[in-house]
């Protein structure tokens, strides 16, 4: 990936509706041009999906929560049991003091309580521990810019 690669990609995280005509005059390529670099960027994985950022708190996800998953056993295998639960946006399984992290966001703190309830009933979670977010400074996508 070179550095026209990665301009492309930060150009898209800014706005994937946009052109590969402007797309091609930003990195000082033609639009065709442009359009196959972004083909090969999907083809290799690079690019994932195309999708809209969403505000949480206008579609009813104002709280938000990580929360540490403590376990009996190892989770390594229980992926989908996490995924099956819509209020929980990632779930990694991490080193530490815990087994599992996972993101969730409620429209309420009784919700979330209801998705902590959840979380234990999954075969070998022996504990939780959210910690409840009560402002975001600032998110921000990966960069194409940070690996060499």
């Amino acid at each position: 990936m070179d550095h026209i690669d990665r301009s492309l990609l930060a150009l898209l995280q800014q706005d994937a509706t946009q052109s590969y005509a402007a797309l091609g005059r930003a990195v000082g390529l033609s639009a065709g041009a442009a359009h196959e670099r972004v083909r090969k960027l999907r083809e290799r994985g690079v690019i994932r999906r195309t999708t809209v950022e969403v505000d949480p708190a206008a579609v009813g996800g104002g709280v938000l929560a990580y929360v540490m998953v403590d376990s009996t056993a190892w989770m390594g295998d229980s992926a989908a049991d996490f995924a099956a639960l819509p209020e929980v946006l990632e779930a990694h399984v991490i080193a530490g003091s815990a087994t599992v992290l996972v993101k969730v966001r409620t429209t309420t703190t009784e919700q979330l309580q209801d998705v902590l309830r959840r979380i234990y009933a999954i075969d070998g979670v022996s504990g939780t521990q959210a910690t409840v977010v009560l402002e975001t400074f600032f998110e921000r996508p990966v960069s194409p810019h940070t690996a060499g």
